[in-house]
Formats: C-alpha cells, structure tokens, sequence
C-alpha cells in the first residue's frame, strides 16, 4: 500500500474517532462514506472468529493454528492506520466539541445535520435499482424507528460496572452500524457526561470496564451483520439509510432539553451556512472516494487488459 493511501486511512480514523464522540453522528457513517465500512466489518468479523478458535483450540493443545489463519485473513494494512487515527481523533474531540456542544448546541447540530444528511446519499446508492418494494418499506420502519429512538426524553442511570457493561455493548453499535449514535444512546441513558469526565480525565477504572463491553458488544453483533451484508446487501443497506434518515431528529438545530423539536429561531443565517458547510464536506468526501475507487478500479482492467493482437 502506497504512503499517500496509509495516510488517508489515519485521516479516516481520525473522522472516525471524532464522529464517536458526537451525539447523532455515528462513527460507521463515516466509515461508509469513506469507503472503509465493509473492510471494517470483514476485518472485525475475522478478529472474533480468531478469539473465538483460541479460547477452544489452545486450552485443548489444538495451538494456534485457525486462530492465526483469522487474524491474517483481516486487512490490517487498513485497521491499524485507521486505529492510529481514531484515538487522536476522538481525544481531541472529548476535550473540544464538549464545550462546543454546551455553547453553541444549535449552530453545532447545524453543521452535523449537513454532515449527516449529505451521508444517507451513500448507503441509497450502494442499495441499486431499482428499489423493490419490501426495500421501502425497510427503510420507512427503520426511519420511524430511528426517529422515535432519538426522541425518548433523557434518563439518568448510575455508572455501576454491570449498568456500564450493558451500555458500552450496546454503543458500541455505532462502530457497526451506520445511522446509529454511540454516543448519542449514552446521551439518552445519562452515561455521556461521565464517560467523555472519564476520558478526559484518564479513569483507567471506568475506561477498562467500557471496554470489556465494547468487546462483548462487537463479538455479539458483528457476526450478525456481517451475515446480513452477505445474505440480505440490499434489504441491511436500506435499513441503514432509513436509520440515518430517522437520526436526523436528534440533529435539528431547535430542540427544548426535553428533545421537542421547535421552528427554526435564531441564528438562522450562520446555522444554515453550517448546514451547508457540512453537506458540502461530505459530498466532497462521497464524490473524491468515487473518483478514486474508479480510478482503481480502471487500473485494474488496463493492468489485466489482454494485448490486442493487430
């Protein structure tokens, strides 16, 4: 892989990283925009497999060998840059979007609504045509539900190790899935505040505990998707979209604390040009990950192209 490619998977990461900790941005939107989502998922998908065949083979003297096939069967010349990006990525954003998000919650849910919004352009592309109907109607449920998820009113739950568990597992969806908010399902359930205190404050306690869940989470779903990618590609992907579309609720710029959306107030003019910025940014993003899979994917027929004989 080319250093200039490297690069862009550790930029990859970093939007990644930094879409995790945004409530109503999920970290595998950006991941499917980028062009990363189905490797992710592959990769994830060979890593559980791989633990899986430790914990029976080795105890059982059968060593080290489908565990290892696994691991080499995942495409880490793409997860590490990707993971060396995501940890900057969502450091960063814990100690500066928070206070963002204080400050200025309408002019930054502008901006993330563009963001959002100009992303469900890719899981509805990657779905094909024609849609067929049980696709709309996929998606049409999966946006109602969507919609009435991010309008539950916040609750406030205490951080005990098992209560922490649950939700790090369940979070941890938004690596996985597309249109669904870790951060913003902590939001709702009162554990965003304590876990960006805990980030930012390097409680390894809390922070191992979060993990373990995030581990118990993925082994648990990621499978699940992954079959659905194989079995049902356009029926999941239609889901996805209408899951994006259904987020978008918690992203609009006027809302009371108790999640009621409002007519638009003020500050229109610089929520709006937010708006457009963000939309902007993606599509770029959308339209230059296009662009290169094309080009690859024309040197690739040149390169095996037969010669002509004249």
């Amino acid at each position: 892989m080319a250093l200039g490619e490297r690069v862009g998977h550790v930029l990859r990461g970093g939007a990644i990283g930094v879409a995790e900790a945004v409530p109503g941005v999920s970290g595998g939107t950006i991941a499917l925009v980028t062009g990363v989502y189905e490797r992710l998922i592959v990769s994830a998908g060979h890593v559980v497999n791989a633990v899986r065949y430790a914990a029976s083979d080795v105890p059982r003297g059968r060593g080290w060998t489908r565990a290892g096939h696994q691991m080499r069967q995942a495409h880490w010349d793409v997860v590490i840059p990707l993971m060396i990006g995501m940890v900057p990525g969502l450091l960063l954003a814990a100690k500066l979007l928070e206070p963002l998000l204080t400050g200025y919650p309408e002019h930054t849910r502008g901006l993330f609504l563009g963001l959002v919004l100009a992303s469900v352009l890719v899981p509805v592309s990657m779905v094909g045509k024609p849609w067929r109907r049980r696709e709309v109607v996929g998606l049409v449920i999966a946006a109602a539900a969507a919609f009435a998820l991010t309008g539950l009113p916040q609750a406030t739950l205490e951080p005990r190790p098992m209560i922490l568990l649950i939700a790090a597992a369940v979070a941890v969806c938004a690596l996985v899935m597309p249109g669904v908010s870790g951060s913003f399902l902590l939001l709702t359930v009162g554990l965003y505040e304590p876990t960006i205190a805990a980030l930012n404050d390097r409680d390894w306690g809390y922070l191992a505990i979060f993990a373990t869940g995030m581990v118990i989470g993925l082994s648990l779903f990621v499978k699940l998707l992954q079959w659905l990618l194989d079995k049902h590609r356009r029926m999941t992907l239609a889901v996805m979209s209408g899951a994006l579309i259904g987020s978008l609720r918690s992203l609009w710029p006027w809302q009371s604390e108790d999640r009621t959306l409002q007519a638009p107030g003020d500050g229109i003019l610089a929520i709006t040009a937010l708006f457009l910025l963000g939309f902007a940014v993606v599509l770029a993003m959308v339209i230059a990950e296009r662009r290169r899979v094309n080009r690859a994917a024309q040197a690739l027929t040149e390169a095996y192209e037969p010669t002509q004989v004249r």
